[in-house]
């Protein structure tokens, strides 16, 4: 059910004749998400799923190695995945792995342990492919009415910052699966950061956080973004014209959450949903003034990601600062639904993409 893992790309499951259910699976360095889908008149449906906080990547910049308790949380998790994926009946599937695993000197020895252990054969991918899953995933919820967007996605060990001149996009828009693809040729540039909530929080501390020790995690940031800025110029770009950001993480979904007061995580209510700049900073200011108990406690927080969350804020403040953007979209949805996508796509599922089934809690 996947391909051949290993520190190399782009091969999937062999593709039968009438592919009917699809597998998607991310293993982050944060959590291990699996999204399985049938195609449908509206796009794909989804049957199962699957998501856990594993902490693959847990030390990993400081060791070079994924340490043994990481890896085996996560072949528990990938365990579970594969059966389900064998009992939804599977026939096509892409399974991939990010920041982590890209970094981690023993990366190839764990991918042959999760083959052996498992079944299941997972692909590293590169951060270009990684932007590009996360735009398709994600394409649907894009205003057209902007010139600009920037899409990112703030990972456990990485985030990809992605801008789009949307100037490129010309006639109707059916939101089908290719006018997903075709998003992707409006990239006008893209970066990865090797920062993402995992290694910022390991930095700086997560549970303990001051303003001062807050700040210093967004300046960490926004000197990782300068160069890519200095080369590209963005802020000048859309200084005269129309930019909305899109993010597709935990850390936007969680202030989404928390921003509409929900007492239990609602995913229909939360993606696609705008946020203001503002609503912003008026989440991360009332995190910042919480212990991590009272961060804990929040419904769209919990216990696992209370360390973590305020790096995310950290994060997302660096890119508010350096493109000065006041409204952004957020967005449910990312690599897996990009996989699918993909997938369908290949198979000739010219259909029009709809809502998926929402999945029990919030994205991470």
């Amino acid at each position: 059910m996947g391909a051949a893992g290993g520190k190399t790309e782009g091969s999937v499951a062999a593709r039968p004749a009438a592919a009917s259910v699809y597998g998607a699976l991310d293993l982050g360095t944060n959590n291990c998400r699996l999204l399985i889908a049938r195609p449908s008149r509206r796009g794909f449906l989804v049957i199962d799923a699957f998501s856990r906080i594993i902490r693959l990547g847990e030390g990993v910049l400081s060791s070079g190695r994924l340490s043994d308790a990481a890896m085996r949380r996560t072949i528990e998790a990938l365990k579970i995945c594969s059966d389900k994926m064998a009992r939804r009946g599977v026939s096509r599937s892409r399974l991939i792995a990010t920041e982590a695993c890209r970094i981690a000197a023993n990366s190839g020895e764990f991918i042959e342990r999760v083959r052996a252990e498992t079944g299941l054969a997972i692909d590293i991918v590169t951060q270009e492919t990684e932007a590009k899953l996360a735009v398709s995933g994600c394409a649907s919820l894009i205003d057209r009415n902007c010139d600009w967007s920037l899409v990112f996605d703030i990972g456990g060990g990485s985030s990809e910052l992605i801008w789009l001149d949307l100037t490129r996009l010309r006639g109707p828009w059916r939101r089908s699966i290719y006018d997903r693809l075709e998003v992707q040729n409006c990239i006008s540039a893209w970066t990865s950061l090797p920062i993402g909530v995992v290694s910022l929080a390991e930095r700086h501390g997560g549970r303990d956080v001051s303003t001062q020790s807050y700040e210093a995690m967004v300046k960490d940031v926004m000197t990782a973004v300068a160069a890519f800025e200095a080369k590209h110029g963005f802020g000048a770009r859309i200084a005269n014209q129309s930019a909305h950001f899109l993010g597709t993480s935990g850390t936007v979904t969680t202030i989404s959450g928390i921003h509409l007061n929900l007492p239990v995580y609602e995913r229909s209510r939360v993606d696609g949903c705008w946020l203001s700049a503002h609503d912003v900073r008026t989440v991360s200011d009332r995190l910042i003034a919480m212990s991590f108990a009272e961060r804990a406690a929040q419904p769209c927080i919990g216990h696992e990601r209370a360390d973590l969350v305020l790096a995310g804020c950290a994060i997302l403040e660096a890119l508010l600062r350096v493109w000065p953007c006041q409204r952004l979209r957020v967005a449910d949805r990312g690599l897996r639904e990009g996989i699918l996508t993909n997938l369908m796509a290949e198979d000739g599922q010219d259909r029009q993409m709809g809502q998926r089934r929402p999945e029990a809690g919030p994205r991470a």
